[in-house]
């Protein structure tokens, strides 16, 4: 029997009902790539749909910035909101 089968039906029940308050360095770094990721995104739709004379791609690229634009605020909050509840030393 391996390790994976012997492990009892207790230390597999063990669900966080919420994740922690707190945002590991790694979370940070991610959440921050997820940040440049969007903002790149945006910025690139913003471009495109100004370059385009076609109305429907044109506002189809501007809906694809909006929803970028969008992520990028609910992230930049989610962390602002990290940064004020973490004490500081």
């Amino acid at each position: 029997m391996n390790q994976k089968q012997m492990q009892t039906p207790q230390a597999q029940s063990n669900v966080m009902p919420q994740p922690p308050n707190i945002m590991s360095t790694k979370d940070h770094l991610y959440v921050t790539d997820m940040l440049s990721w969007n903002l790149v995104a945006m910025k690139k739709a913003y471009h495109f749909a100004n370059e385009c004379t076609d109305q429907e791609i044109k506002q189809a690229l501007e809906n694809a910035g909006q929803m970028h634009q969008r992520h990028y605020d609910k992230l930049l909050m989610h962390l602002n909101s990290q940064k004020q509840s973490t004490p500081q030393q």
